[in-house]
């Protein structure tokens, strides 16, 4: 049995999988406890069909856009922290290798510390004894740290067992709801506390970053097309099923605690079921993610030992609840992931037969124009993140979504960019070809064959 995961390589067409598999991965991620907390604040904080409406927006966005991030992921076969090889140069793609790897160790952990809690919550109501949370958050995270290790192919397992079992549960809950408290409470009257612009936010604010990381799945897909038709339906189900689910009994039932809604219901062992597959598929990726980031740092990195080692860690910070203090940390750390995913979608749709996206190339030290549009993004997120949720300064205002508004000028940054993208690499051809033509010289003096510029050079020193 093939046991690589191709951490520092393009995936072989021969071990590619079906798009479905892929959608099922990404449902299986978007089916979490975070995602039912958002649909409660929505359900209690505004109208039932305007909650809804909401929701289906975002996700359709957060859908679309995902089709442009897995297409790259899919005709590369490389894995997000490659990428960034090819789009900034070994050393920038180093940085954010380990950017991205800092902030899903971060996440698993706050994610491991969430189900402890939660875990806790279920026992408690079963059995009416109270064992440490702690106990709860080191069995969550040693069984989602398995899975990680095993890589890709374990994830897409526990995903297809998961995703039918926790959309049934889902469904019984909803059937239970109805047949013992009716629909009266779906149009029951809230106090309007969100905005609809500020619900589309919040719905694709969950999720988008997954999108930016999208390639870590999506290079299994065997074709760019398949990858794109699981990168909608996975992002676009997956993050609409739970909030959905969560709105709807949070009107019914009138709870705010998902867990509380099912043994309300009578639901106990369903909603144990749920808890432990939703946080169990969503957060094992955190930890494939953090480990294939990492070990792309260096070819003598594989991806299990730096699964293992970033896993400890991990479950370390949630037992010890150090996550919960430096939230804000992780969401910088998001802050500066997230413009990345414009400056990669920029750099292949406008060279995507360059050199350096090619297997095996050898990336330059550095392209600084890439760089730069980076930075243009990072600030601008920076920029249009409100104080109050997070690292940032709140000057102005985009999307209301800071990660978005970061990818985006990323992307534009990247175009405006592009002519000194392409001088650049004109300027570097004209180089190497004096180069070239000076050593044919010196070879035809000394009886030497001399070579020609490999096609592409130019493409791989700046472009």
């Amino acid at each position: 049995m093939n046991t690589t995961d191709y951490e520092h390589d393009a995936v072989p067409h021969d071990q590619r999988k079906g798009w479905i598999s892929i959608a099922a991965v990404w449902i299986a991620i978007g089916i979490d406890l975070s995602g039912a907390f958002l649909g409660v604040q929505l359900a209690n904080g505004m109208d039932f069909w305007t909650a809804i409406g909401a929701t289906m927006l975002g996700s359709l966005l957060l859908g679309l856009l995902a089709m442009a991030c897995a297409y790259v992921g899919a005709a590369t076969g490389f894995s997000s922290a490659v990428i960034a090889r090819a789009v900034f140069g070994r050393i920038g793609g180093a940085v954010l290798a380990l950017a991205i790897s800092i902030s899903l160790v971060g996440w698993f952990a706050v994610q491991a510390g969430f189900f402890g809690l939660n875990a806790q919550i279920a026992v408690t109501q079963f059995t009416g004894v109270e064992v440490p949370v702690q106990v709860f958050t080191a069995i969550g995270g040693v069984l989602m740290a398995l899975t990680a290790f095993w890589g890709y192919r374990a994830i897409s397992r526990l995903s297809s067992l998961a995703v039918p079992l926790l959309l049934g549960l889902l469904v019984v809950g909803i059937v239970v709801a109805f047949v013992v408290n009716g629909t009266a409470g779906l149009d029951a009257p809230v106090e309007t506390a969100i905005s609809f612009g500020a619900a589309v936010s919040l719905v694709m604010g969950i999720f988008v970053l997954g999108v930016v990381l999208a390639p870590d799945m999506a290079r299994w897909a065997k074709t760019p097309k398949q990858s794109m038709a699981a990168g909608f339906v996975g992002f676009f189900f997956g993050n609409s099923i739970i909030l959905v689910v969560a709105i709807v009994l949070a009107r019914i039932v009138n709870e705010s605690e998902l867990m509380l809604i099912f043994f309300v219901l009578g639901l106990g062992a369903v909603a144990v079921v749920v808890l432990i597959l939703a946080q169990w598929t969503t957060n094992t990726t955190n930890l494939y993610s953090a480990g294939l980031a990492f070990a792309s740092i260096s070819e003598r990195l594989p991806r299990r030992a730096s699964t293992i080692g970033l896993g400890i860690i991990s479950i370390v910070l949630g037992v010890l609840g150090a996550a919960d203090y430096f939230v804000p940390f992780i969401l910088l750390i998001g802050t500066i992931i997230a413009p990345y995913g414009g400056v990669y979608l920029a750099s292949y749709f406008t060279a995507r037969r360059a050199a350096r996206w090619q297997h095996g190339s050898d990336a330059p030290l550095i392209h600084v124009w890439a760089v730069v549009a980076w930075a243009v993004g990072i600030l601008v997120a920076l920029a249009t993140t409100d104080p109050a949720a997070g690292p940032g300064f709140g000057w102005f205002s985009l999307t209301t979504i800071s990660a978005l508004d970061g990818l985006l000028a990323g992307f534009v940054a990247y175009l405006v960019l592009l002519p000194l993208h392409r001088r650049g690499g004109r300027d570097a051809a004209v180089s190497a070809e004096a180069a070239e033509a000076a050593e044919a010289g010196d070879a035809v003096e000394s009886g030497l064959p001399g070579d020609r510029v490999a096609d592409g050079r130019a493409d791989e020193v700046l472009a």
